[in-house]
């Protein structure tokens, strides 16, 4: 008997129909990836199982029998769990809290507490139960969401890009532990733009594109080639060679100390970097080591920088605002989409007064036509999927939104961009794209501080590598020299100090949070 069977799905919005007769099944214990291009139909698909949106035609069975699933609640009471993409977590309250708030009151918070460090534990996926979500990483939230569909022991877990923001390790154990789950009898629907994951972990695959299935296969047996091929028509686009010459120092970031900011937050140690014209520099690291309070610093929003850390073309710009970074060069791109890097119910067109003043006129007064035509020229420009300037930002598939934010401030034609997870969520294609529009904006004598927790796009993108462990950094090391091994080592906090000797007092914690 098949765990979970779709039957002619139909989801018809009203710029665009996300789901065309779609039929999928999956039976007990089989780990099936849903695979296709952002915009494809995925992530509304899973919604529809979850609960979370009522299709407009379809059936769908469960064990057999036939259900509607009217929200997350009575998806949850069936045995359904979902990770989202988009984490669906309240910034007040403290990681417990959200957990038991999914939960049935049949546990107490303190129950639950101690639930959340034993399955955390189990699983190697290390979470504070009591810090609040909004002095949480990108990666530490998603590891709260995971930790909160494990607890209900579900016989089907909806995963929607478990691994964007996971370090190598981690996603090495979330793989063991899917494994394990799956073994157990718990079947798995996994939603990833990672070729060599669905390869290596799942059994069947369902491709999407269009809102329609247009292949099922073995991944096993497929190469990330022809994955690609289903999933958007040809091999994804080759990134823009690079152009060696490095010009004059643009970043010069230099003992730069800052106290944490709350009792969970990362304190910065006497932090030191430097990027130069036409190059790009990686930074590496496990999430929660002190990456958001950098890129705070960086980006104004934490004017606290001591006076003289932090110069830009020579100038300190230590205390100076982020409009004033803007109007001299620098741009930001942060890790969180919805939210930071565009306000979810404003449209495309709106959000571009987020970092372009371009469309503001004398007196303050907004040029709605500008606004418009300058949306209109960064999603032909980028290829982003929406439908139209006046299309809200929360209506955009992750990857899409993304090219979108990226696109507005590479199109301004910034002399620093400073880009934190640059490619999470992406298809393979958008990947691809952004990638390119890095290396070739790059080579037009940008300088860009890429900070990733995907070795693989470090690797892919920069000229040369730093390590952030417990607040500090490590020497730069030039991409020909590093290997994923040794950069490994680093993330725990072990690099060679000037005397030859490890150079992390922390250490031990660093290696626990990285495993």
């Amino acid at each position: 008997m098949l765990r979970l069977e779709l039957q002619g799905i139909t989801k018809q919005y009203p710029a665009v129909r996300a789901n065309d007769n779609v039929s999928l099944q999956v039976a007990p214990g089989q780990i099936h990836a849903v695979l296709g291009e952002n915009g494809a139909g995925k992530s509304t698909l899973m919604k529809i199982i979850y609960g979370a949106t009522a299709p407009d035609a379809g059936t769908v069975r469960w064990n057999g029998q036939p259900v509607k699933v009217g929200s997350p609640a009575q998806a949850r009471q069936l045995g359904i769990s979902m990770v989202y993409q988009h984490f669906s977590l309240f910034d007040t309250l403290t990681a417990a809290e959200n957990v038991w708030l999914g939960l049935d009151k049949s546990m107490s918070l303190a129950d639950v507490t101690r639930r959340i460090t034993e399955v955390a534990e189990g699983y190697g996926l290390p979470v504070d139960p009591a810090r609040p979500v909004h002095t949480l990483s990108v990666g530490e939230r998603q590891r709260v969401e995971i930790v909160r569909a494990l607890l209900t022991k579900p016989q089907l877990l909806i995963l929607d890009e478990p691994t964007s923001v996971l370090t190598p390790q981690a996603v090495d154990k979330l793989f063991v532990t899917l494994r394990q789950l799956s073994d157990e009898g718990c079947s798995i629907l996994y939603i990833s733009h990672k070729l060599d994951e669905i390869r290596a972990l799942c059994h069947h695959c369902t491709v999407l594109r269009g809102g329609q299935v247009t292949g099922e296969v073995d991944p096993r047996r497929e190469s990330n080639a022809s994955l690609s091929r289903l999933m958007i028509g040809a091999e994804p686009p080759a990134l823009t060679a690079r152009d060696d010459r490095a010009g004059e120092v643009v970043l010069q970031v230099q003992g730069l100390d800052l106290p944490q900011q709350d009792p969970f937050g990362v304190t910065l140690r006497e932090v030191g970097l430097q990027v130069r014209a036409g190059e790009i520099l990686g930074v590496a690291g496990v999430s929660g080591n002190g990456q958001q309070a950098l890129m705070a610093a960086l980006s104004g929003e934490d004017p606290r920088a001591p006076a003289g850390s932090i110069r830009l073309f020579g100038r300190d710009i230590a205390r100076s605002s982020p409009r004033r970074r803007r109007q001299d060069g620098l741009h930001f791109v942060p890790e969180e989409r919805l939210g930071r890097g565009a306000v979810p119910t404003l449209s495309l067109a709106a959000n571009t007064l987020l970092t372009r003043r371009e469309p503001v006129g004398r007196g303050g007064w907004l040029r709605t036509a500008a606004m418009r035509e300058l949306a209109r020229s960064l999603i032909q420009r980028f290829n982003v999927k929406a439908g139209g300037p006046d299309a809200a930002a929360r209506s955009l598939s992750g990857g899409n939104l993304q090219k979108f934010i990226v696109g507005r401030e590479i199109d301004a034609q910034p002399r620093l961009l400073i880009i934190a997870q640059p490619t999470w969520g992406v298809d393979v294609g958008a990947a691809a794209q952004i990638r390119s529009a890095l290396l070739a904006l790059r080579n037009q004598g940008c300088a860009v501080l890429v900070v990733s927790e995907e070795l693989d796009e470090l690797f892919e993108l920069s000229d040369r590598l730093v390590v952030m462990a417990q607040g500090r950094m490590s020497p730069s090391v030039p991409v020909a020299q590093a290997t994923r091994e040794m950069i490994g080592e680093w993330m725990s906090g072990l690099w060679p100090s000037a005397g030859g000797q490890a150079a992390a007092p922390q250490a031990a914690e660093v290696r626990h949070a990285a495993a």
